[in-house]
């Protein structure tokens, strides 16, 4: 039975039993054609039988694996190898078919590759999911060619295999690696130059020439009868919260992610930057209610508590409450932080309603709102328009484009920062600010 299961025959096989049938019926009209067909037959049943033998006599010709990581990363190419063990003693043509989640929605993933004889074959191949969650990876089904070509085997290796995807940790480390050497520019980061003191006192120690005399310290000068000066160092540990809204202005996609999504990514790339920087890190969800909220650390296992915390995170569908997040900030984050609000506002009089909320956790703390632009908008801007509905479509976006911009101006008119951005330029955009502000000592 298991025999009859693996047996398939390969369009060949077909092709030449279409021409045995057009000879016999030929052999109808010409009955001399009908001893050729029965001996065409006979030698392509015993071409079969050769073929299928070939194949068979071998218990286990061939061994695949397919190896991937423990977690995939979400938004990001994922590399997925799948090796090939040829213990034929002939060179196959295999046909490999990877049964991949249905969330990915693929069903041309079929490789065709010939394996030399006892030699090992790698396929790699990239994926790139758009949604967090546990991914299940089917069996691997590959089909050998005999020799002649006419029969093929199915060979079934079940590799059943539930694998999470996370955010996007693989961008977190390619951001990691940029944001502390000379390749700041290759993704949009900018150095940005140190101006002014931070306020963290270090020491004071004797005046050498180049210091700065307003440093000085006249007090222990006169004791000490020598010019003494304090010397500051960049201020550490200080809080940085990602508030992140989960409300349905949030599921708005953009190339299959998400408005949330990439937020989520972007907030992992902050909190991972800022430890990494001596910085606290912390997340607050929020809706139609706060979510959770996680209290801004900088111990060694916090990152993973990060993003644990993130891949748990869904949309709510429902009106983002700030007044609920106003409440929970004042209550459980006592000192000033840097809070990044990643949320979206398309038009003025949405982004007016909250921003009485805005205002007030502006007195506490370093705001930075984060919103995002219509890139379809855009695209409709800068093509031009020719024809009178394009006209009016084109005026209508001008008018949309034109509130986001005044958002970003009524905002700083009360002492809130705004970054108004593309989704797939966030992660760079919001970094950019965030190391702004530490070189202009804002936090």
């Amino acid at each position: 039975m298991q025999f009859i299961r693996q047996l398939y025959f390969t369009p060949r096989w077909y092709y030449c039993l279409a021409a045995l049938v057009a000879l016999l019926l030929l052999s109808f009209f010409f009955p001399a054609l009908f001893g050729v067909a029965r001996v065409l037959c006979g030698v392509l049943a015993l071409l079969v039988v050769l073929d299928g033998a070939s194949l068979f006599r071998t218990k286990q010709g061939l061994f695949t694996q397919r190896q991937l990581a423990e977690k995939l990363s979400n938004g990001s190419d994922n590399a997925i190898t799948i090796y090939l063990e040829n213990h034929y003693s002939f060179t196959i043509a295999v046909e490999v078919v990877d049964e991949l989640p249905v969330q990915l929605q693929l069903r041309d993933n079929i490789f065709k590759i010939k394996v030399p004889a006892g030699e090992v074959h790698r396929i790699t191949y990239q994926i790139r999911p758009v949604k967090r969650g546990v991914y299940a990876f089917g069996a691997i089904n590959a089909f050998v060619r005999g020799p002649l070509s006419l029969v093929r085997r199915r060979y079934q290796f079940a590799q059943n295999q539930d694998v999470p995807v996370y955010p996007s940790f693989i961008q977190m480390r390619q951001f990691e690696l940029r944001a502390f050497t000379s390749q700041l520019a290759e993704h949009g980061l900018k150095k940005v130059r140190r101006v002014g003191h931070q306020a963290e006192f270090e020491q004071i120690r004797p005046y050498t020439p180049g210091d700065d005399p307003r440093v000085i310290n006249w007090q222990a000068t006169a004791r000490r009868s020598e010019l003494m000066v304090n010397s500051f160092q960049d201020e550490k540990s200080q809080p940085v919260y990602c508030l992140i809204d989960k409300g349905r202005v949030m599921q708005m996609p953009f190339e299959g992610l998400s408005l949330l999504d990439y937020a989520i990514n972007a907030a992992l790339v902050l909190a991972n930057v800022a430890l990494k920087k001596q910085d606290k890190a912390g997340i607050i969800t929020f809706a139609e209610k706060v979510g959770t909220i996680l209290p801004a650390e900088r111990k060694a296992a916090h990152l993973q508590k990060i993003l644990d915390l993130l891949y748990h995170q869904k949309t709510r569908y429902l009106e983002s409450n700030f007044e609920s997040l106003y409440a929970a900030v004042r209550t459980k984050i006592k000192h000033r932080s840097l809070l990044v609000l990643f949320t979206n506002f398309e038009t003025l009089q949405a982004a007016q309603r909250q921003l009485p909320y805005l205002k007030k956790l502006a007195r506490h703390h370093l705001v930075l709102v984060v919103f995002f632009e219509n890139t379809e908008l855009r695209t409709l801007l800068d093509a031009p328009a020719r024809t009178t509905e394009e006209i009016y479509l084109k005026a209508i976006a001008e008018k949309f484009d034109y509130e986001k911009r005044q958002i970003v101006k009524e905002f700083n008119r009360y002492g809130l920062h705004a970054l108004l951005t593309a989704p797939h330029v966030l992660t760079v955009n919001t970094l950019n600010k965030y190391l702004e502000f530490k070189a202009r000592g804002l936090l």
